[in-house]
C-alpha cells in the first residue's frame, strides 16, 4: 500500500488537538464504504485507501486509550494502531458483506498488542497464549472485582480470577506480582516529570462493547470462521442474514419485504434458512480446526 498521509500524533500534550483533527474526517455510509474498497482492491486506487484509512482513524484511538495502563507513550500505542489499520484496509474483502470496522478492530489490536509485547519483556509476561491473555486482562478483572492495582490478591480473588480467565491460580499470582513489581509501568506520572497530560497513561477500567469484544481470543476466531461461513448464501440470503442479524441497527421485516418485494413470512423464512446454513459451516469449520 502506498504511504498516505495521515495526520502525526508527536507527543502525548498534542493528543488533544490530534484526536480534534482526525474527527474532521467523515465517516462513511456503507455504500460509500463498499464502493471504496472495491475500487481499492481492484485499481490499487490510492485515494480510496486514503478515504477508508482516514474515516477509521477514530477507531484506532479508542481502541488504543484501553492500553494506556502498560506505561507507553499513548502517540507510539496509536501509531502502532494505525499500522494495523492500513494492512486491514490492504486485506479487505467488501464482498464478504461486514463493515470494514468489524474486521480492522482485530488488526488494530494484533498490532498494539505486538507493540506493547516487544516493550515488555517476554521473560516477565510469559510466552503462551493463556500467560498473554492473563497479561492483557488482569488489570481490567481486578478493577472489576474491586481488587487492588498493586499487592497481593486474596484467595478468593485468585481463584475468581484463574476461573474467569482460564488460567492457574498460580499463573495469576506470578503475573500479578510481575505486573505489581514494576513501579516505573504501574505508578502514574506527576505532571511534574515532563507529562503535561499524565491522565494519558492511566488505565480506563470502563470496558466498552468492543473492548469486551476485542479481548476475547476465542471472539476473533469466531469471526473469521463466520466470514467464511458467510460463502455459503447466495447474494440475497447474504443480504438480508447481514440487515437482521449483523447490523448495529437491524432492519425490520417490514423495510426487506418492501425492497425485497415479497411477503415479511417470505422474509422471515430466508433469514431463518440463512442462518441456519451459516450454523452449520461454522460449525464444520470448527470441527475441521
Amino acid at each position: 500500500m502506498a504511504q498516505t498521509n495521515l495526520p502525526v500524533l508527536s507527543s502525548e500534550g498534542g493528543l488533544s488537538r490530534y484526536l480534534q483533527e482526525i474527527r474532521k474526517f467523515p465517516m462513511l455510509e456503507a455504500d460509500e464504504e463498499y464502493m471504496l474498497a472495491k475500487r481499492y482492491k481492484e485499481h490499487a486506487d490510492p485515494g480510496a485507501a486514503q478515504k477508508l484509512i482516514t474515516s477509521h482513524l477514530r477507531l484506532v484511538a479508542k481502541i488504543a486509550m484501553g492500553y494506556r495502563g502498560y506505561g507507553l507513550p499513548i502517540s507510539e500505542v496509536i501509531s502502532e494502531g494505525n499500522v494495523g489499520l492500513m494492512h486491514a484496509v490492504k486485506r479487505f474483502e467488501p464482498e464478504k458483506g461486514f463493515r470494514l470496522a468489524t474486521y480492522a478492530m482485530w488488526w488494530i489490536r494484533a498490532s498494539i498488542q505486538e507493540y506493547v509485547l516487544r516493550s515488555w519483556s517476554l521473560v516477565k509476561i510469559g510466552t503462551t497464549a493463556a500467560q498473554k491473555r492473563l497479561f492483557f486482562n488482569l488489570r481490567k478483572v481486578k478493577g472489576q472485582i474491586a481488587a487492588l492495582e498493586d499487592g497481593a490478591l486474596h484467595p478468593d480473588q485468585i481463584k475468581q480470577i484463574a476461573t474467569t480467565l482460564k488460567v492457574s491460580e498460580a499463573e495469576v499470582v506470578q503475573m500479578n506480582s510481575r505486573l505489581s513489581g514494576d513501579a516505573s509501568l504501574n505508578s502514574p506520572m506527576r505532571a511534574d516529570e515532563g507529562s503535561s497530560e499524565w491522565q494519558d497513561w492511566l488505565v480506563d477500567e470502563t470496558p466498552d462493547q468492543e473492548t469486551s469484544l476485542g479481548e476475547s481470543e476465542e471472539y476473533a476466531e469466531r469471526m473469521g470462521m463466520l466470514n467464511e461461513a458467510m460463502d455459503v448464501l447466495n447474494e440475497r440470503e447474504r443480504a438480508i442474514f447481514q440487515a437482521r442479524r449483523l447490523q448495529e441497527n437491524p432492519s425490520t421485516l417490514e423495510e426487506l419485504a418492501q425492497q425485497y418485494d415479497v411477503s415479511r413470512e417470505r422474509i422471515r423464512q430466508i433469514e431463518v434458512r440463512a442462518f441456519e446454513k451459516v450454523q452449520e459451516a461454522v460449525r464444520g469449520a470448527a470441527a475441521a480446526h
